[in-house]
């Protein structure tokens, strides 16, 4: 006898064991369309999508009344016997004995063809098209394999601040607050007060949000986004970039397995993200600037890459590309300063392959108290807005690096987005804070 308590998810109803059984599903009409006395559904769920059939002659009058009122959106509870049928989505379909309407939808305001501020607009409603639903589960399995990763190597995940008195990456791009009659900033990284946590764990990861005031209108710029930062003690730059190669091949191996079939909807080939393994190529930024050159750029010793840049250098590329020891002067106060070479630091950007932009920033931090006064004062900084973070060099002090991440930069480039917006549920950009 059928447990009427006990629900199947549409994924399980596609198969072929599940062919003859009345099974019972829960979800939202995807589709619809009436043809006299038969009515097929669409149904999804947080699974799949699967076609059910209403015939008027095999339900209750109830149940018929319930299919005529399910339009789009609409949410209901289905009873029927699965059967194949190669013309329905994924080759099966419910053949329903009994419809239950939960709440029939108002008109659905998106249908086909809508522009992408409407489509943002509407994201409240927009986060269950099939798109988002597959960047969703495979974002979520990011995440738990960022996670899995970081323990295997030992690491304690900690909870730094949001809230804080200074800045990390430079006071053009914070946004400013009133803190109870004083001046404070939304965290542009949490890196600095995970320096001050390695003294006491060494090895340390937080998954937070950042804030970045950049008025970039560019298809990689989020305003708000969530930031993976691990810091290491003892750790110099080379240790870090070892570390990434086999942390990033972690991830991609993840979801290769686990969400194939939501990047194939995407247009992802899974054996591509399988073949992401160690070791990267590496340039440094001499080589990079002399690199682009060739290609028709213009580039001076000290000048930023910038999209354009970035797409020539990693278009060819089938795994992501390190760019080394940038000059000092384009980079932030606390990367340590090359011993072999003043001029630049012990630093690297990760880039990923295609054009898909910049996925990880990371480098060696300076352990020199007096180094660091030094740098902070050139870049028009008051020490003593750090003085704390200085402390670190006074009591103790060790080698250490670390890196930052975006998540949603690398969700964008494993799930072939062409906008960054779409990597997250709702984006904030520099025109949009609703909804």
């Amino acid at each position: 006898m059928l447990d009427m308590d006990s629900y199947t998810y549409l994924e399980d109803c596609l198969r072929k064991e599940s062919v003859g059984l009345e099974l019972k599903v829960r979800g939202w009409v995807y589709r619809r369309r009436q043809s006299g006395g038969l009515i097929f559904l669409v149904l999804r769920d947080r699974t799949e999508i699967m076609q059910v059939s209403v015939k008027k002659d095999k339900v209750s009058e109830r149940s018929w009344q319930a299919a005529e009122k399910a339009d789009i959106e609409s949410s209901v509870i289905l009873q029927g016997v699965v059967r194949e049928d190669k013309r329905a989505p994924g080759g099966f379909e419910l053949a329903a004995t009994d419809v239950t309407l939960i709440h029939s939808a108002e008109p659905f305001p998106i249908t086909e063809y809508q522009s992408p501020e409407f489509l943002l607009d509407k994201r409240h409603l927009w986060i269950r098209s099939r798109q988002q639903t597959h960047v969703m589960k495979i974002k979520s399995t990011i995440l738990d394999a960022v996670r899995e990763y970081f323990k295997q190597e030992g690491f304690y995940e900690v909870t730094p601040p949001i809230l804080t008195s200074s800045g990390c990456e430079g006071g053009s791009t914070l946004f400013e607050l009133n803190y109870f009659g004083q001046k404070a900033y939304l965290s542009q990284s949490a890196q600095l007060y995970l320096e001050a946590i390695i003294f006491a764990l060494e090895k340390v990861y937080a998954i937070t949000p950042s804030f970045r005031a950049e008025k970039s209108r560019t298809t990689k710029h989020l305003t708000e986004y969530w930031h993976v930062e691990p810091e290491m003690a003892y750790w110099t730059n080379e240790d870090t970039m070892k570390f990434e190669e086999k942390f990033i091949s972690h991830i991609c191996q993840r979801v290769a397995h686990e969400n194939a079939k939501d990047l194939q909807q995407l247009g992802r080939d899974p054996k591509d993200l399988l073949k992401i393994k160690p070791p990267f190529p590496r340039i440094t930024y001499k080589e990079a600037i002399e690199r682009l050159n060739k290609k028709g750029f213009h580039l001076d010793w000290g000048d930023d890459f910038g999209t354009n840049e970035e797409k020539a250098l990693t278009e060819e590329e089938t795994k992501p590309l390190f760019i080394t020891h940038f000059p000092g002067k384009v980079k932030a106060f606390y990367m340590k300063v090359n011993p072999e070479d003043p001029e630049t630091v012990l630093c690297h950007d990760l880039q990923a392959p295609q054009g898909f932009g910049e996925l990880i920033g990371g480098s060696q931090r300076e352990d020199s108290d007096e180094i660091l006064v030094s740098k902070l004062k050139s870049q028009g900084l008051n020490p003593k807005d750090y003085d704390w973070y200085l402390d670190l060099r006074k009591y103790g002090s060790v080698p250490h690096s670390g890196f930052g991440m975006g998540m949603e930069r690398l969700t964008k480039w494993i799930c072939k987005l062409e906008h960054i917006r779409d990597a997250t549920p709702f984006p904030r950009v520099i025109n949009r804070v609703y909804p």
